[in-house]
């Protein structure tokens, strides 16, 4: 059936996520027919306006529609924090006890108590309290599902303020010798040092006491929904265009240099050939060739980032065959396409300008690493907003380029 509105019609008798996921396949095959439309009109020289309207709406349907979609998958994988998981002794149960006492009320004996018993190493002395290990294990996960970068970057918990990391800039001279030819000694491999300093990240929600009063509150599903989304949002930005002091540093903070002339230390880059737009004929062909750039190692498990208003874009660009390059998610758990690819979409990423560097294509696994120390720690505050009772959270992380050759970038530019 050909759909002549750009209304998203509802698919009835599925659940929430498969009815979303179907209205988002509906929404492309409409975008789809109505973008044919557009082309055909170009190549007849008439283009029509409303035509370009109507592309537009289902351009925001479809991205309302993958929003839906990844809220409501990510609403499905989460678990109720009740302690009735494996593992969950004794000792777990004390803690989570005393940590909602402290929560509720401010008392804090049997916490503190508890904390120096277990000597725990993300206890400080900048004030607080290390949430259970079942807060913070959650927020690491819910953190993975929204927060884009950390979700396909590579993470190490540590329990120190700066991680390092060694690298070998020369390896150790090899070669092929016969079976009786003398071994020549070899050189030592050369070695740096890679950095991940861990900076403070904090969120201060604030609840009244009569929130906390009621026994029928869940104080730590409470907590872990009130900073994950202000947990993300900042991790997002820092990951993505961090400049390294009190903040992690970004991929995009990082030198850059041609593809031609890459060097260690720094990310290379393509152009499109025009500033601040794509060429004006076949513009995808530089996708490919972004591809195309990365070794076949990282190349297997690449994914692209880019904002929405960038995947808008590329949604409309096709093969030589009339393919989209683009596709929608084969299931509610998996990612949109983009030649095959998994696409990531991050807002933090830079809207296309002069020389703007908006589209990264990588293995951000091997290229990009995010360190978390271990503890998340809260201090309850009932002084300072009256009548609300607020509780700074903090959580230290870093994050940086761990791999230079795993990460490419595509630059709006003309070198």
């Amino acid at each position: 059936m050909t759909i002549k509105s750009d209304a998203v019609p509802e698919t009835k008798g599925t659940s929430d996520t498969g009815r979303a996921l179907g209205e988002l396949m509906t929404a492309f095959e409409s975008f789809k027919e109505t973008n044919d439309e557009r082309l055909a009109a170009l190549e007849r020289r008439s283009a029509d306006v409303l035509t370009e309207e109507k592309l537009g709406r289902i351009n925001d349907a479809i991205d309302r529609q993958q929003n839906r979609l990844d809220r409501l998958t990510l609403k499905a994988g989460r678990p109720q924090l009740d302690g009735r998981r494996a593992g969950f002794d004794a000792l777990d149960l004390e803690h989570r006890t005393a940590f909602d006492t402290y929560v509720r009320t401010g008392v804090e004996g049997n916490l503190r108590a508890l904390e120096a018993k277990a000597m725990s190493a993300g206890s400080g002395v900048d004030g607080g309290f290390v949430v259970t290990p079942v807060i913070e294990d959650e927020i690491g996960r819910r953190l993975a599902a929204i927060s884009p970068i950390r979700s396909i970057a590579s993470v190490r918990p540590v329990s120190v303020g700066t991680f390092k990391k060694p690298y070998r800039t020369t390896g150790p001279a090899v070669g092929w010798v016969g079976e009786t030819a003398a071994r020549p000694q070899t050189n030592s491999p050369v070695l740096a040092e890679l950095s991940f300093p861990t900076m403070e990240l904090y969120a201060m929600p604030s609840a009244t006491q009569m929130l906390l009063d009621d026994a029928a509150v869940d104080i730590d599903q409470w907590l872990v929904e009130e900073i994950e989304l202000a947990f993300a949002t900042q991790e997002g930005q820092a990951f993505v265009s961090g400049d390294g002091v009190s903040r992690p540093r970004g991929f995009l903070q990082v030198p850059t240099v041609a593809e031609a002339s890459w060097v260690w230390g720094s990310l290379g880059y393509l152009v499109t050939g025009v500033s601040g737009n794509w060429a004006a004929s076949n513009p995808s062909d530089v996708l490919v060739d972004l591809v195309y750039a990365l070794k076949a190692g990282y190349r297997q498990n690449g994914s692209w980032v880019m904002n929405r208003k960038l995947q808008a874009a590329v949604r409309k660009f096709k093969d030589s065959a009339g393919n989209y390059l683009w596709q929608p998610p084969a299931t509610a758990d998996t990612r949109a396409t983009l030649m095959g690819f998994p696409l990531v979409e991050a807002e933090d990423m830079p809207d296309v300008a002069a020389n703007s560097l908006s589209i990264a294509f990588g293995d951000f696994r091997r290229g990009y690493l995010i360190v978390d120390r271990l503890g998340t720690r809260v201090l309850r505050d009932p002084y300072s907003a009256k009548p609300y009772v607020l509780f700074y959270t903090t959580k230290r992380v870093g994050g940086g380029v761990q791999d230079f050759d795993a990460i490419k970038l595509l630059k709006f530019g003309t070198a």
